[in-house]
């Protein structure tokens, strides 16, 4: 056997898809034998790709972000945010909710995140594992901003992020890296890629572990309050097998495991997984796509009373399961055509279980239990003409959604019953649309412009599970309805030099019956449909290489409001939405196997809650990275996060007040460069 480099990928039409090798190799028996590829991806971005806001993460970015987080890593595409600006270290599981151009206001992902083409988000919450997808094993993301109406996109209502599992080349076999930081807290990572046959398997595992930081200001501290400490780990493992000459089965599986604490003495959180997939890909005149997926989801979490410092809610157990798949065929067409059909479904299903706990005396008050199924079966079409100059796309889906055997059951500490809900059952279709027109006005200038509306179900959390962030109770709502997105965008791409790229984009977008956290009193609040968030904004990123220099910039500037005649909040900016965000980092490679990285993240000031009475200040972060190399095999990595130590309020209701990551120092040694 020969192992050669991996080949450009085009289309039938001809049209340029790729100019650098994708990470994977292409394995020939000899010059008689048609060339085997292996790519361990899914099918081939198509000539209309560009038509929309896309933004592309290259690994050597991806492995270099100064905290060695993955939400760190998207914070580099202006308009990604979490619902909180804490990361993964120091933060609720439940928070994670990953959204797109400031169409936030509440815990769950309106953007789709896929891995390797499966949703990643929690069967119960929305949220993403973000502890659980290592930067180290991935080759590239592509972030989509505005609404899809391809595959799963009842999803992503504010865009797609699509996350690459790394191949054998980009691996290179054996490797990982071990790094410890200046508060004891220790990061390590390994990887094994070996040929298999025409293919290839990779193992892989990551641990975290550290005492973590205060989150609480050190004038607000008691004997109660506790350091973010956080422990988590995952391993996956992934084969490519190459099924006759034009196509290749893809197996994938996942564990993982995270624990954290949060501001208080025994104020614990787990978040666990364990998820399985396989993907067959064809690329043959009839080229497709067929994909299963299984996930068994959990979560725990226990509430400190934040005036007596005692437990007074434990969320034991809320086990979930997501299951689907999707088919996806691009029949042989005309050259100058591309058309994509396909069907994807997905089930969620999901229940808590937790027990009210008095805090003047510890009895169980109350024992409570809810859940229900929510279910998305999806049918799309994607037509492409290529005239010239000119790309045309327009896509439609339609989708059969059901919310089905929702419950709320209350019973006191003998066991009585005190509240036995049982919530209709609805489904219905809905139908969304995009289309988009891309001019090549010259070998340097890309014009576009794109409409789409899109879809979003409630999640089982914001139906059935209330919660608790003392002092402030927020209500399930079992009666949401639907998100609706509609929205259009104008924009260009331009490269008037090599090595330089320049992008704009100017956005209008609007999702109706928007589901926000509004307050009813100071102690409580409730999921509840709004008239809808406006988001108009633009988005700018710029690249520039000169030689062994790299400097990238992304920007963002979004004017979000969120309305609902009447409402006390009608016209108010929509909670933790801030105005400006923005990265920018320069990277040096001054020879194979060096790289110095200096990041510089800023978001801008944001509110709390949908009155504007919390404001959280605006913060600016500046982390580096080094990797010099001792051997061919061997470097030695520094990593810095916010050196300048600014103050990072993550949450503010009513002056209590969480703070995220200070200054952190990191050193280690990396094997396999």
């Amino acid at each position: 056997m020969k192992l050669l480099a991996p080949a450009s990928l085009a289309l039938r039409a001809g049209i340029f898809v790729a100019a650098a090798a994708p990470p994977s190799p292409v394995i020939a028996q000899d010059t008689e034998v048609p060339v085997i590829v292996v790519t361990g991806e899914g099918l081939e971005e198509t000539p209309a790709s560009p038509a929309y806001d896309t933004q592309t993460i290259k690994r050597e970015q991806i492995v270099s972000a100064p905290s060695g987080r993955i939400e760190d890593v998207l914070s580099s595409v202006a308009g990604f945010q979490q619902f909180r600006r804490s990361d993964s270290r120091s933060s609720n599981p439940s928070a994670q909710g990953a959204t797109l151009r400031a169409l936030g206001g509440n815990a769950t992902s309106r953007a789709l995140v896929l891995l390797d083409g499966v949703p990643m988000a929690d069967p119960f919450f929305g949220f993403i594992p973000f502890t659980a997808i290592a930067p180290e094993r991935l080759g590239e993301i592509r972030v989509t901003r505005g609404g899809g109406a391809g595959s799963f996109g009842a999803g992503a209502l504010a865009g797609t992020i699509e996350l690459v599992s790394a191949g054998a080349v980009d691996l290179d076999g054996f490797g990982g890296q071990v790094l410890v930081n200046d508060r004891g807290g220790t990061e390590s990572a390994l990887h094994a890629s070996s040929q298999l046959a025409d293919g290839f398997g990779v193992i892989s595992a990551r641990w975290d572990r550290g005492p973590g930081f205060f989150t609480t200001p050190q004038t607000d501290r008691v004997d109660a309050s506790a350091k973010s400490a956080y422990d988590s780990w995952s391993t996956q493992l992934r084969e490519v097998i190459p099924v006759g000459e034009d196509a290749e089965l893809q197996v994938r599986g996942l564990v993982y495991d995270d624990r954290r604490t949060l501001r208080f003495d025994g104020a614990d959180s787990s978040s666990s997984g364990q998820d399985a997939s396989i993907r067959l890909v064809g690329r043959g005149d009839w080229q497709y796509e067929a994909l299963a997926y299984v996930q068994a989801r959990n979560f725990t979490n226990t509430v400190i009373s934040s005036t007596r410092f005692v437990p007074v809610l434990d969320q034991r157990n809320t086990p979930s399961t997501g299951l689907g798949g999707k088919l996806e065929v691009r029949p042989p067409v005309q050259d100058d055509q591309v058309l994509r059909l396909g069907v994807d479904y997905r089930r969620s299903n999901g229940e808590l279980f937790e027990t009210a706990i008095s805090a003047f005396s510890g009895t169980v008050r109350e024992r409570r239990n809810a859940g229900g199924t929510n279910s998305d079966l999806g049918f799309f079409v994607e037509h492409e003409w290529l005239l010239g100059p000119i790309t045309l796309t327009g896509g439609a889906r339609v989708d059969r959604f059901a919310i089905s055997d929702g419950f709320y059951e209350a019973r006191d500490a003998s066991g009585g019953l005190v509240r036995s809900d049982r919530f209709e059952d609805r489904s219905g279709w809905q139908d969304s649309y995009r289309g988009g027109v891309l001019f090549r006005a010259s070998d340097a200038l890309r014009l576009r412009a794109a409409g789409y509306t899109g879809l979003r179900l409630p999640t089982l959390n914001e139906l059935y599970r209330p919660f608790v962030v003392f002092p402030v109770t927020t209500n399930a709502n079992a009666s949401l309805r639907n998100e609706r997105l509609e929205g259009v965008e104008v924009g260009f791409d331009l490269t008037p030099a090599e090595g330089v790229e320049l992008s704009a984009t100017v956005f209008d977008n609007k999702v109706e019956g928007a589901i926000a956290n509004v307050t009813l009193d100071a102690t409580t609040r409730q999921r509840q449909n709004i008239d809808e968030i406006r988001a108009r904004g633009v988005e700018v990123s710029a690249g520039l290489s000169l030689d062994t220099l790299r400097f990238d910039l992304s920007l963002a500037y979004t004017d979000a409001e969120a309305r609902d005649a009447g409402a006390a909040f009608d016209g108010n900016r929509p909670a933790q939405t801030p105005r400006w965000a923005g990265g920018a980092t320069l990277s040096w490679r001054p020879a194979t196997d060096w790289l110095l990285a200096a990041s510089l993240r800023h978001t801008g000031d944001q509110f709390e809650d949908d009155l504007e009475t919390d404001l959280l200040p605006a913060a600016t972060t500046f982390g580096v990275y080094a990797q010099v190399p001792v051997t061919r095999r061997l470097a030695v990595v520094l990593r810095g996060e916010n050196l300048f130590d600014e103050e990072i309020v993550t949450r503010n209701q009513g002056g209590s007040i969480d703070l995220g990551v200070p200054r952190t120092v990191w050193a280690g040694i990396k094997l396999g460069l």
